[in-house]
């Protein structure tokens, strides 16, 4: 694999990639059940935005949580539980959404993580 793409798209732990790859699925999943009820058919291009938004969603979701890391620190928030699951559920939706956008900034993010542990590997005895 290319330096490049494996410090980039290589750089996301596939662990956290399934996890957010399936909570992603969940957009288009209700999507196409709300769209499926209709008579006329869906354009074609529109489930390939779906299936683009899909695998770009990862990406997305770690540069919102790079952000929000970065701002919050390590503080714990205590609030109550159906607000925070509505922000959860509609900041999800919005990653899934921009994803195209937002994944970019992820990639570049995991891209300089990665070249930091990369470095610092090769500086230990």
């Amino acid at each position: 694999m290319h330096p490049i793409l494996a410090r980039t798209v290589g750089g996301l732990l596939p662990s956290a990639y399934i996890r957010h790859f399936l909570f992603g699925l969940l957009f288009p999943a209700i999507a196409y059940a709300a769209l499926s009820s209709r008579s006329m058919p869906s354009p074609w291009h529109m489930y390939a935005i779906f299936a683009v938004n899909s695998l770009l969603y990862p990406y997305a979701r770690h540069a919102y949580e790079t952000i929000v890391e970065f701002i919050l620190g390590n503080n714990v928030i205590f609030a109550n539980l159906g607000f925070v699951l509505f922000v959860k559920i509609f900041t999800m939706l919005l990653c899934w959404g921009f994803a195209v956008v937002v994944a970019p900034l992820g990639l570049l993010f995991i891209y300089f993580q990665t070249g930091k542990v990369a470095k610092a590997e090769q500086q230990e005895p």
